[in-house]
């Protein structure tokens, strides 16, 4: 702990954040309607809509893994896949 303040007392400090990264976005066309809720609620724009209107990931990179893609879509047809998920044995495609 005297450590930290005598940091903070220097300006040393750096803050870091365990961010989850995103392995994949899996999207299951055969349930995706195409109504854009999706890629509407993405706060980085990560998703975007194919000729057919069925979402993808076209930015991955930016994916922080808020889960917002997959909380909103009706037809549960977007599972995002991250580290976390992965390691805990839930990471796989529910979708076969």
């Amino acid at each position: 702990m005297a450590k930290v303040a005598k940091q903070a007392k220097e300006g040393k400090t750096t803050k870091t954040t365990k961010r989850r990264k995103t392995v994949a976005i899996d999207v299951y066309k055969a349930w995706c309607k195409g109504c854009g809720i999706c890629v509407a609620f993405c706060p980085k724009g990560v998703l975007a809509q194919d000729e057919e209107g069925h979402a993808y990931a076209k930015n991955l990179e930016a994916c922080i893994a808020c889960m917002q893609c997959e909380l909103r879509c009706p037809d549960f047809a977007i599972t995002v896949i991250t580290e976390d998920r992965l390691n805990a044995g839930k990471g796989g495609s529910a979708h076969g």
